[in-house]
């Protein structure tokens, strides 16, 4: 279960991103990963998947892991792969494994009609919201592959620490205004 420790450094994204989405920072940056394309008439992601955001969420991660590997106790509790590997390779791995993540579930939601920041009220729109917490999971395990796989049992692990986490957060941040909806 070593491999969960990985996504401790996946908390370098909102920490990075967080500042330049609230104060509207490298504002070059903000064009859609899509660039407007559509399929059937539907935005392939939509304007909230951005190069603004892909760029800092993949570089918070890789920065959180270069700061997190200076503490030995975590470095040394890493599995051996990854602890072997450059810090800040494994780092922005996990960070591009947060954008790959996220962009399915963008794709599928922008199939169903669902706009951004909404859900559906069924049992479809519950699945939805499980995975939009933990969609990361799959992009980290994929995007982390080539210098180390995580056990399935360790990424079914990961995927509910993750969503657990992730509606935590997002009560917190409903509570003290920083988002709309707890969900």
């Amino acid at each position: 279960m070593s491999g969960l420790l990985v996504f401790v450094a996946v908390l370098g994204a909102p920490v990075l991103h967080g500042p330049v989405l609230a104060l509207d920072l490298f504002k070059g940056l903000k064009r859609p990963l899509d660039g407007g394309a559509t399929i059937g008439g539907r935005r392939v992601f939509g304007d909230n998947k951005t190069w603004r955001g892909a760029i800092f969420m993949t570089a918070g991660p890789a920065l959180a892991a270069v700061a997190l590997t200076r503490w030995p106790a975590y470095r040394d509790a890493l599995p051996d792969a990854v602890a072997d590997a450059p810090p800040l390779l494994w780092g922005a791995l996990v960070g591009l494994g947060v954008v790959v993540g996220e962009l399915p579930n963008s794709f599928l939601k922008r199939r169903l009609d669902i706009a951004p920041g909404t859900q559906r009220r069924s049992a479809g729109g519950v699945a939805m919201i499980v995975l939009d917490q933990a969609d990361i999971v799959p992009g980290v395990w994929l995007c982390l592959a080539p210098i180390y796989v995580l056990p399935v049992a360790t990424a079914a692990v990961a995927f509910v620490a993750v969503t657990v986490v992730h509606l935590l957060i997002n009560v917190v941040g409903y509570a003290i205004g920083a988002r709309s909806s707890p969900l």
